[in-house]
């Protein structure tokens, strides 16, 4: 059968879905063999595509035997029985093997071509004008089920690989508890309310970053469960913007995050001709606001990282400034900072925020002290002040 609009369409779907064609001919092929299975029974069939010549054609395939597998079967029984075996138990006829092919006779396949002989296969070409109405629309269905589970497929493996990434996703709906985010591959996700930021005012058709968490199969489209909340989210923006970190000349070290409201991030250079601090704030300021604005302005407090855990734990309080860090012990990790009195309420920050991010980011527990406790305690002595 010779069908040009049918390659026209597979190439069309290839396109449209992301597909090559070939994929889209795998699904021809399986809806054929529902086809030829729902008209003889079974599947003895073969399908030959021919691009060049615009052809696709369906054939049966009978295998040339002297006597039919179920009547060899139904002899094997009756000789058990005359013989009183009971059946499952040894017999001393061996077993007739499952055909794998429809069979035909001998007698039968030399009308069609008398050099046939036995165990030979015959093919012969269907015409799929003398299939049933019903076949036909129930091949069209199998065709059309087949593309959407290979677009299902496509899409999941798709997003798994995009697991713990970024990704950009359009609004196409807004309701009280959630909105619903255009991902692609006619995939869509549901993100809670409570997962934007408090400085995400958006609209249908607005794009905004978010961050995969989670990708998983189901027998629909796969289930994506997105976040704007993640500070991993803040990582790979600052992987996108930032050519040195994606790179791997600058590190992130640390990082902790109160989403919608401050960042503060540990940074180091690997190589000393580059200056982490500068790179990541880029010229005028113009790299680190490119991050702040898809965060919806939240704040990024950057630091520099050092191996010295006291001068780690200074930097990390910043913007306040540190008279000294006394009692750094490495076995529990704690530390113990004198700031400045009047710097008192930034190391600390609105609701204990600056301290319990700097702990977060550096990984040290910081106990603050201004430095009139610090003279009361006779510390001032030990600072040499």
């Amino acid at each position: 059968m010779i069908n040009k609009d049918f390659y026209k369409l597979a190439e069309e779907d290839a396109e449209n879905r992301g597909f090559n064609v070939d994929e889209v001919l795998a699904c021809m092929e399986r809806a054929l063999v529902g086809a030829f299975k729902k008209e003889h029974g079974n599947t003895s069939c073969k399908v030959e595509f021919n691009k060049e010549k615009n052809e696709i054609r369906l054939y049966s395939i009978h295998k040339v035997v002297e006597q039919y597998t179920a009547i060899l079967e139904a002899e094997k029984r009756e000789a058990e029985a005359a013989l009183g075996i009971e059946e499952g138990k040894d017999s001393p006829h061996p077993e007739v093997e499952e055909p794998q092919y429809a069979e035909m006779l001998l007698a039968d396949a030399k009308k069609i071509k008398s050099t046939y002989k036995i165990g030979d296969l015959v093919l012969q070409q269907e015409n799929l004008k003398n299939y049933s109405r019903m076949t036909i629309l129930a091949a069209g269905n199998m065709y059309k089920q087949g593309v959407r589970t290979l677009e299902r497929e496509k899409a999941f493996e798709y997003f798994k690989g995009l697991e713990n990434e970024m990704i950009n996703a359009e609004v196409s709906n807004m309701g009280d508890r959630f909105l619903t985010l255009k991902l692609g591959f006619n995939v869509t996700t549901l993100l809670p309310v409570g997962e934007l930021l408090p400085n995400d005012h958006l609209s249908i058709g607005d794009y905004i970053k978010v961050y995969v968490k989670k990708v998983e199969q189901t027998t629909k489209e796969p289930k994506v469960v997105v976040s704007r909340t993640e500070r991993n989210l803040v990582t790979r923006l600052m992987e996108n913007y930032i050519p040195e970190i994606k790179s791997g000349i600058i590190e992130i070290k640390g990082i902790a995050r109160d989403p919608g409201d401050r960042t503060k991030i540990a940074i180091f250079s690997n190589d000393e001709k580059v200056d982490a601090i500068g790179s990541c704030v880029g010229e005028g300021g113009n790299r680190i606001k490119e991050i702040v604005n898809a965060l919806g302005g939240e704040k990024v407090d950057l630091y520099k990282w050092s191996e010295d855990p006291e001068e780690l734990i200074a930097n990390s309080l910043q913007p306040a400034s540190v008279t000294k860090v006394l009692s750094v012990d490495p076995k529990t990790r704690t530390s113990q900072v004198v700031v400045p009195d009047d710097h008192l309420s930034l190391a600390i920050g609105k609701a204990g925020q600056n301290v319990r991010l700097a702990v977060q980011s550096c990984g040290w527990k910081i106990d603050i002290m201004p430095t009139s406790e610090a003279y009361e305690k006779g510390l001032i002595k030990i600072l040499g002040l």
